[in-house]
């Protein structure tokens, strides 16, 4: 977790975030310079940004809308107000509609981004500036602390070359919170066969296994949202186990990159949101998956099954099955 502190001053009307990377100046500057990179953190999991707009000179701007999962939309703009490369730049942020035009109902703050050598690498200090208490208060209220954690927390992976970050690592499990789960595996492969060999029923009947020893009997597929989707396996020969299966909605679908599902257990109530993301760098695909739980009791009971060694068992079947050829 980059942010070591974010401290909240309502006599100073400042919110100011510390966080350390293990990368140098320059390299966190080109995350914070480049709006494709930008993308991949500037939002809380389960929100990605992106950029519609970007004039990064002085009094140029950048016009960015997150997407959540069930098709929420929240905007926002900034206007550069200084660049000074590597070691920081200023801008006006505030709330807006999509094309850019500012909401006046919602507060705006000036945010200072500074980044220095520090002994990991380098060190991030962002401070926001309030005109009045009231609007850094309802900016805290309106979960800025908690975002700001989540979303430099994804930095990490946009700082180091994916296969540094991900490569040899297999399926790991992440407990963000009490509710999600964020799940990760490269796989050497492109996005575009990586996201067919999730949307295409004959592929994903090859490696969409689990452990040895099973087959998947039933696969229909959701391509658009509100396409309903299904799928079952069964036990071979004597591998022991009684069939199961999974059965849902598409919400979100943006092909290549992004897909967002419903999924349950056929046949029972409890219902999660799974949420997936293909990114690709140097033919290598980072596969991200972030699962909403109803409750803390019902995440660890599902990730007490064995969902991650199943998980690592598919996508090393994909990588030999399909990406190898």
């Amino acid at each position: 977790m980059p942010v070591t502190d974010v401290i909240t001053d309502a006599e100073n009307l400042t919110m100011t975030v510390v966080a350390d990377f293990a990368a140098p100046i320059e390299r966190v500057w080109a995350a914070y310079s480049e709006p494709r990179q930008l993308e991949r953190f500037w939002g809380p999991p389960g929100w990605p940004a992106t950029f519609t707009a970007w004039d990064h000179t002085v009094g140029g701007k950048a016009n960015y809308t997150m997407n959540g999962p069930r098709g929420e939309k929240a905007s926002g703009t900034w206007e550069f107000l200084r660049i000074d490369a590597p070691h920081g730049f200023e801008v006006l942020d505030a709330f807006a509609d999509e094309e850019g035009t500012p909401d006046p109902d919602l507060p705006s703050m000036r945010m200072v981004f500074t980044f220095e050598p520090s002994e990991v690498g380098t060190r991030m200090v962002t401070t926001s500036h309030f005109a009045s208490a009231d609007a850094l208060e309802q900016v805290v209220s309106m979960g800025a602390v908690e975002g700001t954690k989540m979303a430099m927390a994804q930095l990490d992976a946009v700082l180091q070359d994916l296969r540094d970050y991900a490569q040899g690592k297999g399926t790991r499990t992440e407990l963000i919170d009490d509710t999600h789960v964020r799940i990760t595996r490269l796989v050497e492969g492109p996005r575009e066969l990586v996201w067919r060999a999730h949307h295409e029923a004959e592929l994903m009947k090859q490696w969409l296994l689990g452990p040895d020893g099973w087959e998947m009997t039933e696969c229909v597929v959701a391509t658009a949202p509100g396409d309903k989707y299904r799928t079952s396996w069964a036990p071979v020969g004597d591998t022991e186990g009684q069939p199961f299966g999974f059965e849902g909605e598409a919400l979100l679908v943006d092909a290549p990159r992004r897909a967002v599902t419903t999924e349950r257990m056929t046949g029972m109530p409890t219902e999660t949101l799974n949420d997936l993301n293909l990114y690709e760098e140097d033919g290598a695909t980072l596969i991200t998956l972030l699962i909403e739980y109803p409750d803390k009791e019902t995440r660890d009971m599902i990730l007490a099954t064995g969902m991650t060694d199943g998980m690592e068992a598919s996508y090393a079947r994909l990588e030999r099955e399909l990406l190898a050829v």
